[in-house]
């Protein structure tokens, strides 16, 4: 840090139209943000579709902590950390599969996948040792929201309900783009890993100034229309949610298109059989309702983005290291749409997409730039003096502006300003 930063508590880092630079590069602000968010909020972590069958389970993460999370034999979700109580050593190293138990290498004590301790070799060692405090450690809070699954390490808080708040409606809809009205997340996960901070991977997820510029030759290659979304005209409106999520809302300019699957790039003629699905599921006017809407834009903070084809899941592991999880999203019910987006997942995001590689170029290069002493402070107050309250009182912006950047600063601040548990 400068010395201007060096004399100002953390909160004080952050002002109306801008944020000082050592927030993203200091090594003990990122600690304290561990303790403050990370491990104090609800962090998004893994979906009720990984898990499906009794004793499944799937290595996930809250933070840079391993978590494994897992269906037990009466079908509950269970969050688990990934250490042996008795000299710490990691019981699972698969990334997933379906086990009752889990054994650690070192000693052979082993848990049942609801955490509990079976047993350990020689118990005569053990006399009078109580077992049922020596289980794996469980998440404290665990609740999920339309099998999206989430986790607090901290006993107490707002509940999950609570800390979606309108966040809800946006999976809600998301749901309904399914004709079962279920999401499924089972097509596995790629891995982006980018030398940069977390922050500034959360901040482009709704930063609608950068498509135009930083994506502009994926755009006009692929001559999808999403380029126009992004425009300095466009009807597109960037919206803070409050409690730190955020959305870039796509639906104005769909809805004056006026075109059923058009948010994907193709028609009802293209996808027969889900038209005809979803027709049969909500009837033919809200069936096309929901089609030319489409499926959200939204970063639920800290770590879930949803990008209308895909999930993000973001993982910081250092203040300058940060990996990102990424999915193709997939409808129940919605064979032939699950294939192309699975296809446009992989065409986008994956090993030889443009997209993702483009956004992460951004990330590296701007974590370097950060590095410089002058200038200090970044500004991020673009749209400030068009900014308004839409009819649900949220603040919204035109969709370049960053009325989601300083909303998630704002958030950010709260919670650093509060006591670590």
């Amino acid at each position: 840090m400068d010395d201007v930063a060096d004399a100002l508590p953390i909160e004080n880092l952050i002002r109306r139209d801008r944020v000082h630079g050592s927030l993203y590069t200091d090594p003990a602000i990122f600690e304290r943000e561990l303790g403050n968010i990370w491990y104090r909020t609800w962090v998004y972590v893994g979906h009720e579709s990984e898990v499906p069958d009794a004793n499944d389970f799937v290595m996930k993460s809250i933070g840079p902590e391993p978590i494994i999370m897992t269906r037990d034999g009466r079908g509950a979700i269970q969050l688990l950390h990934n250490r042996c109580p008795h000299r710490g050593n990691t019981v699972c190293v698969a990334d997933r599969g379906n086990a009752a138990s889990f054994t650690c290498p070192f000693h052979s004590w082993t848990f049942n996948n609801d955490g509990s301790l079976r047993g350990f070799p020689f118990p005569g060692g053990y006399q009078g040792v109580d077992r049922s405090r020596l289980g794996l450690g469980r998440v404290p809070r665990v609740a999920s929201y339309r099998g999206f699954v989430f986790g607090s390490l901290t006993a107490d808080g707002p509940d999950l309900h609570t800390h979606l708040g309108a966040a809800r409606q946006a999976i809600d809809a998301l749901c309904r783009t399914s004709p079962d009205g279920e999401v499924q997340i089972t097509t596995g996960f790629l891995k982006h890993k980018v030398r940069a901070n977390w922050k500034l991977v959360v901040e482009n997820e709704t930063d609608g100034y950068h498509p135009a510029f930083v994506h502009a030759s994926i755009f006009r290659v692929a001559q999808s229309g999403i380029g126009s979304l992004y425009s300095d005209d466009s009807s597109a409106v960037a919206r803070y949610l409050e409690d730190g999520h955020s959305e870039n809302d796509l639906r104005p300019e769909f809805r004056k298109r006026d075109e059923p699957l058009g948010w994907f790039g193709t028609s009802p003629a293209r996808l027969p059989d889900y038209v005809a699905r979803m027709e049969a599921a909500y009837g033919a006017d809200e069936a096309r309702r929901i089609m030319i809407d489409g499926t959200p834009h939204i970063m639920i903070y800290p770590n879930l983005f949803i990008a209308e084809i895909q999930i993000f899941v973001l993982q910081p592991l250092a203040v300058d290291l940060t990996v990102q999880h990424v999915s193709a999203l997939q409808f129940k019910g919605a064979p032939d749409l699950n294939r192309r987006m699975l296809q446009q997942t992989m065409g986008s995001v994956g090993p030889a997409g443009f997209l993702l590689a483009d956004d992460a170029e951004m990330y590296e290069r701007t974590h370097m730039g950060l590095r410089a002493r002058d200038p200090a402070w970044l500004y991020i107050g673009r749209g400030l003096g068009r900014e308004r309250r839409d009819e649900n009182g949220f603040r919204v912006g035109a969709a370049t502006d960053e009325t989601p950047t300083r909303g998630i600063w704002e958030h950010y601040r709260s919670l650093m300003r509060t006591a670590q548990p």
